[in-house]
């Protein structure tokens, strides 16, 4: 039902020697982009380990317009989430264009240290509302624990054309 286009996207980290991420939109081509990442994970997740997002709407754009939406990632234990919006919408939205880790059933832990990469991914929706309103949203993504670490993106909404 809707489309969008990245704006923007800032990654962050209180550690880049347990944690480093880059992160780009890439142009594809003309009107299409993508988001490139490289995540170097050299720590040992734990139950202090806790993931959380919360998402923003803004009808312009301008920073002072955005407005909390009851979309979120309510903040709960890493290996939590892992069994829950990391297996139904994260790796369905870029499991196929990344390195991430793929289980079948309940996540076993440790979380394999590794660098990972997505490559030029451009997310289809799943597991996302089917209907959104256009404008820009602002979706914080926060990991905390051992180290502390995310990324807040910009995208731009709008209806999509078949």
């Amino acid at each position: 039902m809707w489309d969008y286009e990245p704006i923007s996207i800032e990654p962050f980290t209180s550690d880049e020697s347990l944690l480093k991420i880059d992160a780009r939109i890439d142009r594809i081509k003309r009107g299409e982009f993508a988001i490139s990442s490289t995540i170097l994970w050299d720590y040992d997740a734990d139950e202090s380990t806790m993931v959380e997002a919360t998402a923003y709407h803004s009808s312009s754009g301008d920073e002072k317009d955005y407005k909390l939406l009851p979309w979120t990632i309510p903040k709960q234990p890493f290996f939590e989430y892992l069994n829950t919006y990391y297996k139904d919408v994260v790796l369905k939205n870029v499991g196929d264009c990344s390195n991430l880790p793929r289980f079948e059933g309940k996540f076993q832990p440790p979380w394999p240290r590794n660098t990972y990469f997505l490559d030029k991914c451009v997310s289809q929706g799943e597991g996302l509302p089917q209907v959104a309103p256009s404008g820009f949203y602002k979706i914080i993504f926060v990991t905390s624990g051992q180290v502390k670490w995310g990324f807040n993106i910009i995208v731009k909404v709008f209806p999509k054309s078949f």
